[in-house]
């Protein structure tokens, strides 16, 4: 199966403040709630062609918000993102975001139903694994027995040793650049400081670093670069019992946050540990180093990689800065022999939404990127809460401003998912006509990945080195994916201008596909034209092409086709 993901974060999933203000706290601008995410919240997320949904931060993280009154330590808010904080500094790896609970006492009980609600629907869960910086207060208030907190035992008078958690800049107190860290009894103290999550080993990060995170240490002296790896570190066994614990509770798959950041040796020895209990489980990558992308799924044992530097970058310049759609042959050449383990996406919540003004500032653009990320390779495709309604992500909703991206940092809503959630329904009733033909395109593209085994099985060859000369290759690309006797013809056009063109298919394709030269019939699997066509070597195929558009021809051999 090709996996399809949603993207949601639950906090802001099921909002329905429609009157948020900017740095709201809780109270002002509501949160969302697991339990609102429903059984036919799960169902119309199905019917888009999902087999994954991505609940991002679920896992408990620093936050302003006070929820002393339930045993849960109070974070300093000057060292929290926005209000309601990043779900990417985790406070606590065994517990669950207080925000998500209707019954806060009741919280880890809410997500196990959620799991289940989410499997009962068909579909299979995946949350995030932070495996290379947590909160600065980190601290766990429902650990099993038997589990120390992370850098409970660490000797911090050492800027490294091998068993530390994390790494100390000795006899220096934490003092982050043009970061207000509180006066008096509100001020933030941290001595000695430890370092920053982006790999910054200093007591002063600055504004623009993760300087509310730590790094985590898993036996790699960033001094000499040496690597103390044996006897394996205390991190390691930390980490691995993190992994077991949330498959025990029926989680599908880990996102693995900034794996590069974390040594490929780790997930070496933890990945296999992990499916030796739970064999099913998936781990996918956020990498954005193509030189170590083999290296993590070879040796490191993921299952997917995230593309990002190739597919996503490319799609984009070429939305945005004029880069030419042949560049697309580029993509799939530099992840040639692993494309099958690419995931691929046009947003998440670290991208630019795509009908930004920063973006493409109009989501009808989207289907010759949606259709290229769909249908390039086998690998995963994903989509983020609001993509399918063209979402805009114009409000400065606190911390992040109004940068294009919907803020992870604070209590909102999505204009888009609100109307389309409308307190449960899940219906068109606040949608306009062209954000339900948005989201019926995306249906359509999306149940094709698994519909169609040339998609999620077959094989995929190039057009483009033969039909330079048929097509403006700066503006369209062109490509094939074949399963048995199947052929998928694929053609997008970047263009604001509809074409026709004339499509050749080589010798090579005939003879590597094992293609039928004779009669198709063919359906268009985006508007449901028919027509018959002939394939043939030296026998050009006609194609029209929409403005902005793409389509998928699907092509059977008719009765009285030739070997």
């Amino acid at each position: 199966m090709k996996p399809v993901i949603y993207q949601l974060l639950p906090r802001l999933f099921t909002n329905q403040c429609s009157t948020c203000v900017h740095y709201g706290t809780i109270e002002q601008n509501g949160v969302g709630k697991l339990n609102d995410i429903s059984s036919r919240v799960l169902d119309s997320i199905r019917a888009l062609g999902v087999t994954h949904v991505w609940y991002t931060g679920i896992i408990e993280h620093a936050t302003a918000t006070d929820y002393s009154q339930y045993g849960i330590a109070r974070d300093n808010h000057n060292i929290v993102k926005g209000i309601a904080g990043s779900p990417y500094a985790i406070k606590d790896y065994y517990d669950i975001d207080p925000d998500l609970a209707v019954d806060v006492p009741n919280r880890m009980a809410e997500f196990e139903a959620l799991v289940h609600r989410t499997h009962s629907a068909g579909l299979k869960v995946i949350i995030d694994f932070v495996p290379n910086h947590v909160s600065r207060q980190y601290h766990s208030d429902v650990k099993p027995a038997g589990i120390e907190d992370l850098g409970a035992d660490d000797d911090r008078t050492k800027h490294f040793a091998p068993n530390n958690n994390f790494y100390y800049i000795p006899r220096q107190q934490f003092m982050p650049h043009d970061v207000f860290l509180g006066e008096g009894k509100d001020t933030y103290i941290e001595f000695p400081a430890r370092a920053t999550g982006n790999d910054c080993f200093t007591a002063f990060p600055g504004r623009n670093d993760w300087y509310e995170t730590i790094k985590i240490n898993y036996g790699r002296d960033y001094g000499d670069h040496s690597e103390h790896f044996d006897p394996i570190p205390d991190t390691w066994f930390k980490m691995l019992h993190i992994l077991r614990y949330w498959a025990s509770k029926g989680v599908d798959a880990f996102r693995c946050d900034m794996v590069h950041m974390v040594p490929v040796q780790f997930w070496k020895w933890a990945i296999p540990q992990v499916k030796d209990k739970y064999p099913n489980t998936v781990f996918i990558a956020e990498i954005y180093d193509v030189g170590l992308y083999r290296d993590y799924l070879y040796n490191g044992k993921f299952d997917y990689l995230y593309d990002k530097v190739t597919l996503y970058d490319t799609l984009r310049n070429i939305q945005c800065h004029n880069v030419s759609a042949a560049a697309l042959t580029n993509c799939w050449q530099t992840v040639d022999g692993i494309s099958d383990h690419m995931l691929n996406f046009l947003e998440n919540h670290d991208e630019q939404r795509f009908a930004s003004w920063e973006y493409a500032g109009n989501a009808a653009l989207v289907l010759p990127s949606l259709v290229v990320c769909a249908t390039i390779n086998r690998g995963a495709m994903m989509i983020y809460a609001g993509q399918e309604l063209g979402e805009r992500a114009i409000d400065a909703e606190g911390f992040s401003g109004r940068d294009g991206r919907t803020s992870i940092f604070d209590y909102w809503s999505i204009p888009t998912v609100r109307r389309w959630y409308n307190h449960g329904k899940c219906n068109e009733e606040h949608l306009s006509q062209y954000e339900i033909k948005l989201r019926n395109t995306y249906a359509r593209v999306l149940s094709l990945c698994n519909r169609e085994k040339a998609i999620s099985e077959g094989q995929f060859f190039d057009l483009m080195y033969v039909n330079y000369g048929n097509l403006n290759p700066h503006r369209q690309y062109t490509y094939l994916r074949t399963y048995g006797d199947e052929v998928l013809l694929i053609a997008v056009n970047f263009d604001n201008a509809p074409c026709n063109i004339n499509i050749d298919v080589p010798p090579l394709a005939f003879s590597s596909l094992r293609l039928r030269q004779g009669e198709y019939n063919g359906s268009e699997l985006l508007g449901g034209r028919k027509r018959d066509f002939r394939l043939a070597i030296g026998s050009p195929v006609p194609v029209e092409i929409p403005a902005n558009g793409a389509v998928i021809w699907k092509l059977l051999p008719s009765s009285t086709d030739e070997k």
